[in-house]
């Protein structure tokens, strides 16, 4: 499966929304928070891997 970097580019609410860090695009992907762990905020790292978000910086 492949693996995605994506950064927290800003939080609204319930959503997140979500920018590709491993190629270049201005387009964000909105995700509900709830798929996403709790502790992230604008600016975090995280890792898209078997249907999963994980923080890694």
């Amino acid at each position: 499966m492949p693996v995605y970097t994506y950064e927290v580019v800003g939080i609204d609410g319930d959503y997140a929304h979500l920018r590709r860090k491993d190629i270049e695009t201005d387009e964000t992907k909105l995700v509900a928070r709830a798929l996403l762990p709790s502790e992230i905020m604008e600016g975090s790292i995280l890792k898209y891997e078997m249907l999963e978000y994980t923080i890694i910086g």
